[in-house]
């Protein structure tokens, strides 16, 4: 089972938009996938509530707030989406429960200088510093010829964790979220130059 955690201290990172893209992505590889929400705002299982039947099954992962509960056995992708301020015990606990941990993050540097000490505290974790959890790091709303773009991967630099790679803003994302849907329930040409910006992602996923 691949089991995966998206994790940021700082609001409106996009951490509900990688965990619902993801979940979609694997369903669309015939896994069986479930997705839980830890956010008090229920997002993701928001938008799991909008999402047509016609398209790939997606499962809802129940879990509690206090104690996170494994996921069913059957399941071969978990995703976990958080909410944020999640971090001390609970983000310990959780690490616990997963092998992948992804990070959104925004370039600006508001949002770097917030993520500062969570990236800090997760290179220091025994499970991350021994390998047992790998910890990605993704670009979010990304403009590749702005100066805080490319001031990105030189921050992220110092705690030694990877930039996997960086998605563009564009409305595609909430034009289909607001559906129940993703990127990668429109047709490929559509989606085509969007979906080049998320391969890195899905390979570090299956390799790592």
């Amino acid at each position: 089972m691949r089991k995966i955690l998206i994790a940021n201290p700082k609001g409106g990172s996009g951490k509900s938009t990688l965990a619902t893209h993801l979940a979609s992505w694997f369903a669309w590889q015939d896994d069986a996938v479930m997705l839980g929400d830890l956010d008090k705002q229920h997002s993701s299982h928001h938008w799991l509530n909008l999402r047509p039947k016609s398209l790939p099954s997606i499962q809802r992962w129940d879990i509690g707030t206090d104690h996170i509960a494994r996921p069913p056995k059957g399941c071969q992708v978990a995703i976990l989406d958080t909410p944020a301020c999640f971090s001390g015990k609970k983000l310990k606990h959780a690490i616990h429960l997963v092998d992948h941990i992804i990070v959104p993050v925004l370039p600006s540097a508001f949002d770097l200088w917030a993520c500062a000490d969570f990236f800090a505290d997760l290179a220091e974790l025994k499970a991350v510093r021994h390998d047992e959890v790998k910890v990605g790091i993704i670009g979010m709303r990304v403009n590749s010829r702005t100066q805080s773009a490319q001031q990105l991967p030189a921050f992220l630099s110092r705690y030694d964790l990877p930039l996997l790679t960086c998605l563009r803003d564009t409305q595609l994302y909430n034009q289909t979220i607001q559906r129940g849907m993703t990127l990668f329930d429109l047709p490929y040409s559509r989606t085509e130059r969007d979906r080049k910006e998320w391969l890195p992602l899905i390979d570090w996923l299956h390799i790592r």
